[in-house]
Order: structure tokens, then C-alpha cells, then sequence
């Protein structure tokens, strides 16, 4: 069952929360790796320690950071503070392309709790149906589940297929799960409902085990 939240207040976290992901955490891991993804975390999202062991992490409404001092946190306010408080530039260091969110280091950050938790249920819960799908789907050779900050989405692929957990975005507000072929036209039928592909809100998903058996679906649809 879903949380009873202000849609406008779950946008405005989602939002939020999507700019740290960009000019915060994945900048950092970029700068010092080369790659760029994050993980779902206890509460939130992170990235991958760092080769020097360090670690940020958003958990709730506050920023975490870990290293050989331990562990500090400071409450989300701008994407400047956050960055300056983990000792870190802010800013996503992109070539080609563009980030999607917006770099204003000094705009206020609207993070509220409860859609903040609730939007880290939802990663947690697209992680558990994500790795049991990709223990299912071995002979395809999925990649790891993984959040990646242009999209601010939870994915894999196996195959030709993406599968994925969506916090939400600007065509459709509600968190969602989804599936979407990367060749192969959508079959025609009621199941496919997007033009990516197939999708459920959270309202339509009660748990993991119906998330993963929507996926699966679509992807025994997509064999035949």
C-alpha cells in the first residue's frame, strides 16, 4: 500500500533529492572513479565506497558522510552546503551531455521526510524485485541493479530489455515500475501502456513479489 502524500510535496522531494544525485553523489563518485551510479541505500540512496574508503550517502533528509573520522551528517538545504559539508566541488562534471537537473548551488532544497522515505521504500523495494529477476534471467547476462542520476531510476538489463523503478518524472508523476525493450516494437494488448514500453504506479504494485511478477510478464510476453 502506498503512503497518503501531497503529490506536490512528493514532486518537489523527488526533484530535490534528484539534484543531489547528480551535483552531489554521482559527481563525487565521477571525479574519483570514472563512473558515475549510485546504489539504494538504508533510507535513501549512495554511492560505492570511494578508493580512499570514503562514502556519501543521502539517508532521510540529511546528507552522510563516512570516512576515517566516521560518520557526519547535515540535514539536505542547498546542493552548495551539501557539497561543501562533505568537502567535495558540487556541480556534475558532464562533457557531452548535459545533466537533467539544473546546478543552482544556492536554491533551497524542499526534502520532506515522509515522501523522502517513502521514496527510499520504493528503491529498496525495486532492489529486492530487481535482484531476484536478475537470478532469474542469468543466461541474459543482466547488469547490476543500479541507480543512474540522469534519470534518477533504478535499472538493469538483461538482453535487449531495460527493467527499472522510476521515483517518478516530469510525464508521469507517480513512482512506477517499468519495462522497456530496446529493439523489439511493444506487442499490442492492454500490458504494454506506454511508448517506452510498459509501466505500473505504485498504486497498481503492493509489494516486491507483484513488482517482479509484472516484469515478468512482460518479458515472457516479449520472447513470444
Amino acid at each position: 500500500m502506498t503512503p497518503a502524500l501531497d503529490p506536490e510535496v512528493l514532486t518537489a522531494t523527488r526533484r530535490s533529492l534528484h539534484r543531489v544525485a547528480e551535483h552531489v553523489l554521482a559527481a563525487t563518485r565521477k571525479r574519483a572513479t570514472g563512473d558515475l551510479t549510485l546504489r539504494p541505500g538504508a533510507g535513501g540512496f549512495r554511492i560505492p565506497p570511494l578508493p580512499d574508503g570514503s562514502a556519501l550517502a543521502v539517508v532521510g533528509t540529511d546528507l552522510v558522510v563516512t570516512g576515517p573520522a566516521g560518520e557526519r551528517r547535515h540535514p539536505l538545504r542547498t546542493v552548495g552546503q551539501a557539497a561543501a559539508f562533505a568537502g567535495v566541488p558540487a556541480g556534475f562534471p558532464w562533457t557531452k551531455h548535459p545533466p537533467a537537473t539544473p546546478f543552482e548551488p544556492e536554491a533551497e532544497l524542499v526534502v520532506d521526510p515522509g515522501a523522502a522515505a517513502a521514496l527510499a521504500a520504493w528503491f529498496a523495494l525495486g532492489q529486492q524485485a530487481l535482484t531476484a529477476l536478475a537470478d532469474q534471467l542469468a543466461a541474459e547476462e543482466p547488469t547490476e541493479p543500479q541507480i543512474f542520476p540522469e534519470h534518477f531510476d533504478l535499472g538493469l538489463t538483461a538482453g535487449p530489455v531495460n527493467y527499472g523503478f522510476s521515483p517518478g518524472d516530469e510525464s508521469i508523476a507517480a513512482p512506477y515500475v517499468y519495462i522497456g525493450p530496446h529493439e523489439l516494437p511493444p506487442p499490442d494488448g492492454a500490458y504494454w501502456n506506454a511508448p517506452f514500453g510498459a509501466y505500473r504506479s505504485w498504486h497498481e504494485v503492493a509489494d516486491a513479489p507483484q513488482a517482479l511478477d509484472f516484469l515478468r510478464v512482460g518479458h515472457a510476453a516479449l520472447r513470444r
